[in-house]
């Protein structure tokens, strides 16, 4: 059995929500390894005159912390 942790992050990005999940997870590998999941909990965008400007995420991320 392995041991997983969960943490929750937000991310954003200018282009799409896509984009911002991999942002969260560019930026959680930097710090956390063996990264095995994302699980996208809430979207939101802020708007600009009638346009999308920024896509943002809530999101959990899961990864291994040792291997059972």
């Amino acid at each position: 059995m392995s041991i997983v942790k969960v943490i929750e992050v937000i991310a954003e990005s200018e282009k799409s929500w896509d984009d911002a999940a991999k942002n969260a997870i560019k930026k959680a590998s930097k710090n956390v390894k063996n990264i095995k999941s994302i699980y996208v909990k809430d979207m939101e965008a802020k708007v600009n005159k009638n346009k999308i400007f920024k896509y943002r995420i809530n999101a959990k991320i899961s990864f291994v912390v040792k291997k059972g």
